[in-house]
């Protein structure tokens, strides 16, 4: 080995961003993006509880996001930047840039001393209508996720997966049965429910749709920054016996599968919206009756389409399924290593079981 070439998690003499304990660090603009212990300057990619936390003196996201991390992290100090506006902090050229994955999510763009770096953030590159779409920003550097960095993960388009919840729901309505869906609250929830009104139309729904109260404030985040979703309800505001709780489509949180809150609902058809859905035992571990393989990450194909439009020669992999993206880009010619964080433990990202893993490192060696 030749001893002066840098190891593959090491930092090079002028490195725009390192990897520190406290998150990922610009050191020529003494400032950290996503950090996830406290810091004196945070900028923000997105407001997912990964990526932002409470405890730092100074945060700064992008404008769309100003009302979900108000949400999600009352009273901190904030400032924000519109796409594609920029700003220069101790001679470091900061901007932001669609990232494609929740409402505000951004991309953020570094320039200083000659090199151009982005880090992704999370992102996804099918536009859905509740966030501004995916661009890829050119780079020497880009900082990728690969929350589903594995060949397996394809997902459907979105309207095929609209199509196949809108009839999942007409179907259960028909025949007297609610339809639960469970989805994380900021970002796929609106998704289901914006992605269901463009479908189908307020006019056209089978039944009322109920929501779970946490949702209540990011639809209302969500509404404010002019995302069209369906007319919701609670449902302590229906009639206990009301017949159109078995029409319903209801759109809850995962934490709420099994609570009482449920039993209002009676004899139910449950559903699961994640990408973890794309594989085949993961919808039995979750004991529900379907399964939509709907995530806000970008799958296998977008992740390479994502990295090649950047133009980088140099890709640093956080969370997921690092080692497996680090030696396909390394096999074809990028310059690929691996930053540690500490994200993917939040709504989009959670993780399933360790035996998803092998399951499907197993359904991608299947023929």
């Amino acid at each position: 080995m030749d001893p002066t070439r840098p190891l593959p998690d090491s930092p090079r003499p002028g490195d725009l961003i390192v990897a520190r304990p406290e998150g990922l660090y610009c050191p020529p603009g003494d400032f950290y993006i996503d950090p996830w212990r406290p810091v004196e300057r945070a900028v923000i990619t997105h407001a997912h509880s990964d990526h932002a936390r409470f405890g730092h003196a100074h945060y700064l996201c992008t404008a769309p996001g100003r009302g979900v991390l108000l949400a999600r992290l009352p009273g901190i100090q904030l400032d924000t930047l519109r796409y594609g506006e920029r700003i220069t902090h101790h001679g470091v050229t900061l901007s932001l840039h669609p990232a494609g994955h929740v409402l505000g999510s951004a991309q953020v763009r570094l320039e200083h001393g000659g090199q151009v770096w982005v880090a992704s953030g999370d992102y996804k590159l099918e536009a859905d209508g509740t966030c501004d779409p995916f661009e890829p920003v050119p780079c020497d550097t880009f900082i990728t996720e690969s929350t589903f960095g594995l060949p397996i993960y394809r997902w459907p388009p979105q309207a095929t997966l609209m199509d196949e919840i809108f009839d999942w729901w007409q179907a259960n309505a028909r025949a007297g049965r609610a339809s639960i869906v469970y989805a994380y609250t900021f970002g796929k929830a609106q998704r289901i429910l914006h992605g269901l009104l463009r479908h189908a139309g307020a006019d056209g729904m089978p039944g009322p749709v109920i929501v779970h109260g946490a949702l209540t404030q990011l639809n209302a985040a969500y509404a404010g920054a002019g995302v069209a979703l369906p007319p919701t309800a609670l449902v302590s505001e229906l009639p206990a016996r009301s017949p159109l709780l078995r029409q319903a489509l209801v759109v809850a949180p995962p934490s709420a599968q099994r609570s009482p809150w449920l039993r209002r609902f009676g004899d139910a058809s449950d559903a699961f919206a994640s990408g973890w859905m794309q594989l085949r035992g993961t919808r039995r571990r979750r004991g529900v009756d379907r399964g939509f393989a709907l995530s806000d990450h970008a799958d296998w194909p977008g992740l390479l389409h994502a990295i090649s439009a950047t133009g980088a020669a140099r890709i640093i992999v956080t969370h997921g399924n690092v080692p497996v993206m680090v030696r396909y880009l390394g096999e074809r010619g990028w310059q690929a290593q691996a930053f540690d964080t500490e994200y993917g433990d939040d709504d989009e990202a959670a993780r399933p079981d360790p035996a998803v893993s092998a399951e499907a490192a197993q359904e991608q060696a299947a023929p």
